[in-house]
């Protein structure tokens, strides 16, 4: 279903993008910045896809910028699994220095006591790592995502260790593609390990530096914070950032349509650098008779990135939004290098009332592939579904056997102890292994919305964290500080529930007390 966070969506989220290309006609040029800005103008407004996209050209001509909306050209963005570019320019550096090789085990480079999963008597390789073909799961088990707002901002080194320690590959090394986060995640802290630094450190001496990207970083300078655009989900609703501590390499960095370009540049030889003949793993290669076409996607909670180029026409593209949204960006990169259709819109679908009594019949776990689960539980009149490793989004009735998301282009029919998940094309069949983990149930009920104004305020939870929380007519809503703000629902007049995570309020006359996993975390009111 969806590659998991780094993002959600029905393309190949923050991942590996395999252009398949229709044979059509050369285009001599990349589009006029007219005919771009038009693309960008319909995106954003008619089709409510976007909220701002900045699009970088470079050519033999040169290099130029078109945006729409409140962005530019050195607006910055997440960028996603474009982040696994890099990664695989530092191995290719690297190998190039002779610091590492190729076929080095994995293993080579973390401490002794961690196991690292090999099946038939095969390592898996620095290689193996890039290519996606380790073997390695897209996500390892042990991911909590205790906050789903930013989903790998708690994983740490010591859990990714105690996974592959663990961890019974279920197929030989090398056998197939599968994409993996975690694989390019391991493989950059494995490089940063090699090197005696960190990853983030080791990206900006070896590659940004000496290209001179001043705007692409994990850590915020406070220019970068100031021209740091604001996320948006699905609904255009603003989230906040991603950090990804101890898989950095899979997704980590941020930059701006100018910075890589630049990137851009030193890929198509315009700019001489002994990067270049790094950069060749990790993109996705398509051809359309004697053309060859280059990329990668990327996406995160509130950003989606494209970069491609054709080498041989010596033509790159990039495209960013601030915006998480089922339609993305991705066909107007292909579009721009290669004249293939833009895409339209999901089809528009209609949410019907159903006995919240028929949303029972459905909850339980759904295998969908090995290690891979969708588990759907009912919150009162409201159907969720969760996949591994992903947080949980609520699903929609279009009758009473198929449902729908509303933050991704995918649908989900339910019959007899099975579902079957519409997505990209494809359908897959899940059968059902065993009943949900038990949630409790949470009603929301009819208060006065003028009890809210009670609770409008600031409230400290620990230092240098504030719950505001805010009223719009009769609705509230708290916002963590750098966390997007969610609606809380009642259950009394003191008693309040979110509906995007396990976790509860009530007001107090002191503050009020946050309940999340297991914990009563007390916040007195400041203002």
């Amino acid at each position: 279903m969806f590659n998991p966070p780094l993002g959600l969506k029905s393309r190949t989220h923050a991942g590996l993008t395999l252009l398949l290309f229709l044979a059509l006609p050369a285009v001599a040029q990349i589009a006029p910045d007219a005919e771009i800005r038009r693309i960008l103008a319909e995106r954003i407004d008619p089709k409510n896809q976007s909220v701002g996209i900045v699009v970088g050209v470079m050519e033999p001509s040169g290099r130029r910028v078109v945006a729409s909306g409140p962005v530019n050209g050195d607006t910055v963005f997440e960028i996603g699994s474009v982040t696994k570019v890099f990664t695989s320019v530092l191995l290719g550096d690297m190998v190039r220095r002779g610091e590492v090789a190729l076929g080095d085990p994995v293993a080579k480079y973390l401490p002794d006591d961690v196991k690292v999963p090999e099946r038939g008597g095969k390592k898996i390789t620095l290689a193996h790592l890039a290519a996606h073909t380790s073997a390695l799961p897209r996500l390892p088990s042990n991911m909590e995502m205790k906050d789903p707002a930013n989903p790998y901002a708690d994983y740490t080194v010591r859990q990714l260790y105690d996974f592959l320690s663990t961890y019974e590959l279920t197929r030989d090394v090398g056998a197939q593609f599968e994409y993996s986060n975690l694989g390019v995640g391991l493989l950059g802290h494995a490089l940063a390990r090699r090197a005696g630094t960190d990853y983030e450190t080791l990206v900006r001496t070896r590659i940004l530096e000496p290209l001179g990207m001043k705007s692409t970083s994990i850590t915020l300078s406070k220019s970068m914070k100031e021209r740091l655009a604001t996320g948006h989900d699905a609904e255009l609703k603003p989230v906040g950032n991603w950090d990804l501590p101890t898989l950095a390499g899979a997704g980590a960095l941020r930059s701006t349509a100018n910075d890589l370009l630049v990137f851009l540049a030193a890929t198509l030889g315009y700019t001489k650098t002994p990067l270049a003949p790094a950069n060749a793993l990790a993109w996705g290669v398509a051809k359309i008779e004697d053309r060859e076409f280059v990329s990668h996607n990327g996406a995160t909670g509130g950003y989606v990135s494209f970069v491609g180029f054709e080498p041989k026409r010596r033509t790159g593209v990039v495209v960013l939004s601030n915006a998480s949204t089922a339609l993305g960006i991705d066909d107007i990169g292909r579009h721009l290098l290669a004249g293939t259709p833009l895409q339209k819109p999901p089809k528009a679908r209609k949410e019907v009332q159903v006995d919240p009594k028929v949303l029972e019949r459905y909850t339980g776990r759904y295998e969908l592939a090995p290690n891979i689960i969708l588990t759907v539980t009912r919150d009162d009149a409201h159907l969720y579904a969760q996949l591994t490793g992903q947080p949980r989004f609520e699903i929609f009735p279009a009758s009473e056997t198929e449902f729908f998301y509303k933050v991704v282009d995918a649908q989900i029919t339910f019959s007899d102890q099975r579902l079957v998940l519409h997505q990209n094309g494809a359908d897959q069949p899940a059968k059902r292994i065993g009943d949900a983990p038990p949630v409790k149930e949470h009603r929301a009920v009819a208060v006065d919305p003028k009890i809210f104004d009670r609770y409008v305020g600031k409230y400290q939870l620990v230092p240098n964290v504030v719950m505001t929380v805010t009223r719009d007519e009769s609705h509230l809503y708290v916002q963590l500080t750098n966390q997007p703000r969610w609606e809380v629902f009642p259950e009394s007049e003191t008693e309040f529930f979110y509906r995007i995570v396990d976790a509860q309020i009530t007001f107090t006359a002191e503050g009020l007390v946050l309940h999340q996993n297991g914990m009563d975390m007390p916040a007195k009111r400041i203002e």
